[in-house]
């Protein structure tokens, strides 16, 4: 990774983290809504096809 001027490495570390944090909290949440998901997902294409 290229350094950036007036960049604290261990600061940016920290809000990655955060950031990986807050994507897998969002990720956990999202997990209930993938059965209901695929089940839209499969009706759609049973219908297009005849």
């Amino acid at each position: 990774m290229a350094r950036v001027g007036g960049r604290n490495p261990v600061i940016s570390w920290i809000v990655g983290m955060l950031c990986a944090g807050v994507v897998g909290a969002l990720l956990w949440l999202a997990v209930p809504a993938g059965p209901a998901v695929l089940e839209v997902v499969g009706n759609g294409l049973r219908q297009l096809t005849p």
